[in-house]
């Protein structure tokens, strides 16, 4: 079975390249264009893996991470933040917030599926190949 992604992303480029990154290695993905909605897409969707923007409209990343974490049902599924913030403490505070992982924008094409693999393993299609 095809492992799920939400992506929280609000810039187009970004969630186009994440999008097109994960459906080639066999992921079906969803998107959500604000921390809201994710939410809100999240409790119903369930998905097996949450890539969250920490820069987003109405809700901050971290709002939106400390909220899911809250979820029951959402309390073991990987909140990994992809973010550009890149100061001393951002991957901290994502972690303290909920996150589970951290991936720097922009991301690296080359190594993204790579880092994705690590919170998920490698998507297979149902006869054991990615």
């Amino acid at each position: 079975m095809k492992k799920r992604v939400l992506v929280i992303e609000d810039n187009e480029q970004n969630l186009y390249l994440v999008t097109f990154l994960l459906e080639r290695h066999g992921y079906t993905v969803s998107a959500a264009r604000d921390g809201v909605i994710g939410i809100e897409q999240a409790a119903r969707e369930i998905p097996d893996l949450i890539l969250l923007d920490i820069q987003l409209p109405l809700l901050d990343g971290h709002a939106v991470a400390r909220q899911l974490r809250s979820c029951d049902e959402l309390a073991d599924v990987p909140i990994v933040a992809v973010t550009s913030y890149a100061m001393p403490g951002d991957r901290e505070k994502a972690i303290e917030s909920g996150c589970s992982g951290y991936i720097e924008k922009p991301i690296n094409p080359d190594t993204f599926i790579s880092q994705i693999e690590k919170f998920l393993g490698p998507c297979t299609d149902g006869k054991g190949t990615a």
